[in-house]
């Protein structure tokens, strides 16, 4: 069960504190040290090692080390005129190319950590699926079937575009057992739970197919909802000098972000932050925004919780000028000698930004 700050307070009475010492800004210190969080570190990259797993049973990643990868298959079957069989050679020999694209899941709460970014390696699905003859007046859902029981399917329009893509490398590396060795799905804009891993069986389907989420009442779309996030400063941390740094993502899942601004005075003015240009239209940005208060001392900074979400066309990439080729809130305020000092709490909500359509 998850607590809200407010049922905390309720439960443990320091409601009733507020009402004695005077209001939030005078148990702002409690809750500082309560659930002050560090800022993060943001880069570009995830290393493998920092990321996020979910999966949906206990035993899979056990399950996956007993993959035997001379023995591992590949089959894909269904509403395809030449069913496939390969090995694990059979998919190192295929065409392969790199694209970096960013992970989501779909529990990511506000401000969470569960996503990273990532270069990937792999294969084209929609090649595979063409080789296999796939009949496309039949073909309605493309579904795929992890070793570990765990299925998904996605569109056949869709699993038809050329940014999906089975991936067996991960920033460079073979692609780590808990994250779907030897062959995973990687789909931009969708959820982790679509991106199937370790799979062995794909099958174009002539229907509408309910994966293992689905059955449960899940969602069958599974398009990845804009978000944000500031990393650095961190929650309730306080800041001391004459300006700051703030720094954190954004990612629009299907769509580019085209602009990112933070409010400090409850939504009435917004100030634009500088974005580092993405290596991908698939990945996550980086924000950046140096404030400088207008006054040394007490700054009044209150958060807003204001997303503005428009779309238009994608907007040029890194890797894009570089080739020709498609790529594929509440605060509390100290005075001490003479510069300004805030509390950070819950800025998380004072981002908006504007997106791109791929």
């Amino acid at each position: 069960m998850r607590l809200s700050r407010r049922t905390i307070l309720k439960a443990t009475g320091v409601g009733a504190l507020l009402g004695m010492t005077g209001g939030c800004d005078a148990v702002g210190g409690v809750f500082g040290r309560m659930f002050a969080v560090p800022p993060r570190e943001t880069t570009y990259f995830t290393t493998n090692s920092k990321f996020y797993v979910v999966n949906y049973a206990d035993s899979v990643v056990s399950v996956s080390r007993e993959v035997n990868i001379e023995q591992w298959k590949l089959t894909v079957k269904g509403e395809v005129k030449t069913p496939m069989s390969l090995g694990w050679r059979d998919i190192l020999n295929r065409d392969s190319y790199d694209q970096v694209s960013t992970l989501m899941c779909i529990d990511t709460l506000p401000g969470g950590d569960s996503l990273g970014n990532a270069t990937w390696r792999g294969i084209s699905l929609k090649q595979l699926l063409q080789d296999s003859g796939v009949d496309e007046e039949t073909a309605r859902d493309v579904v795929f079937r992890g070793i570990d029981g765990y299925d998904d399917s996605i569109p056949f329009t869709r699993a038809m575009r050329d940014d999906v893509m089975l991936a067996f490398l991960m920033n460079g590396e073979k692609l780590p057992k808990e994250h779907g060795f030897p062959l995973r799905l990687l789909v931009p804009g969708l959820y982790g739970i679509k991106n199937v891993k370790w799979i062995h069986e794909i099958e174009v389907y002539p229907g509408d197919y309910l994966g293992y989420w689905q059955r449960k009442g899940w969602t069958d779309d599974g398009t990845i909802k804009i978000f944000s996030r500031i990393d650095s400063p961190g929650h309730y941390q306080t800041l001391k000098g004459p300006e700051q740094t703030f720094r954190g993502i954004a990612f629009g899942g299907p769509n580019t972000i085209g602009k990112v601004e933070l409010s400090f005075d409850a939504g009435r003015t917004w100030n634009e932050c500088r974005i580092e240009p993405p290596m991908s239209p698939y990945s996550w940005v980086i924000w950046n925004y140096t404030w400088t208060p207008s006054k040394p001392g007490k700054e009044p900074a209150k958060a807003a919780s204001t997303s503005l979400v428009s779309l238009g066309k994608r907007a040029p990439t890194q890797s894009d000028r570089s080739s020709k080729a498609p790529a594929t809130p509440s605060r509390r305020r100290r005075r001490q000698r003479s510069e300004p000092s805030v509390a950070v709490n819950d800025l998380q909500r004072a981002v908006r930004m504007t997106s791109k359509s791929c």
